[in-house]
């Protein structure tokens, strides 16, 4: 399966972004996923390419060039893309990844993972949307969530594949079943 993941190209103050965003790389080269994500060798984001390397995961990496330019490339990636544009990387990885996790970041986080549920919601992908809400980094955005809802602006159906998790065991629980699902579907 591949995982986009989403998350800061700084590490931000609490140690437990760091802690976590080391413990999916792990579980993501563990158990043979491949991490589709921004390409940075920065902050959280080179954390957690570097815990999918050391766990022998696969690497797909997807920066635009401007930011390449800049020198941030993680270089032991087994792909990387260049991208025109950040449009362009975005379009790039929802197309590129079975599911999407944002862990901590800031407003390039926000705005790929509300892409992801935007398509959601749409109807035009089925794939499983997750917000890691370490130490309740995502809180804020749960209650606007229900806010919208209570507004008349989404319905709760609209939301059937976006999943605020608190641990990496409530992400592997539902991909594995999705894995099962598909499994059973081309049996």
């Amino acid at each position: 399966m591949k995982i986009a993941v989403y998350l800061g190209s700084n590490p931000g103050k609490n140690p437990e972004f760091r802690r976590k965003t080391e413990e999916l790389g792990h579980w993501i080269g563990e158990n043979g996923h491949t991490l589709v994500y921004g390409g940075a060798k920065w902050g959280l984001m080179g954390i957690l390419a570097d815990a999918v390397t050391k766990k022998g995961g696969k690497i797909i990496g997807v920066i635009p060039g401007f930011i390449a330019a800049k020198g941030v490339v993680y270089t032991q990636a087994d792909e990387m893309e260049y991208t025109d544009s950040l449009s362009a990387r975005k379009a790039r990885m929802l197309e590129l990844a079975d599911a999407y996790v944002a862990m901590p970041g800031g407003v390039g986080t926000l705005e790929e993972i509300s892409e992801a549920i935007s398509q959601s919601r749409l109807g035009r992908s089925e794939k499983e949307c997750f917000l890691y809400d370490v130490d309740g980094y995502y809180d804020d955005l749960r209650r606007m969530l229900l806010k919208m809802i209570d507004q008349g602006f989404l319905q709760p159906s609209e939301l059937t594949h976006v999943h605020f998790v608190e641990s990496m065991e409530e992400i592997a629980e539902v991909l594995n079943c999705e894995e099962e699902t598909a499994r059973e579907k081309t049996s």
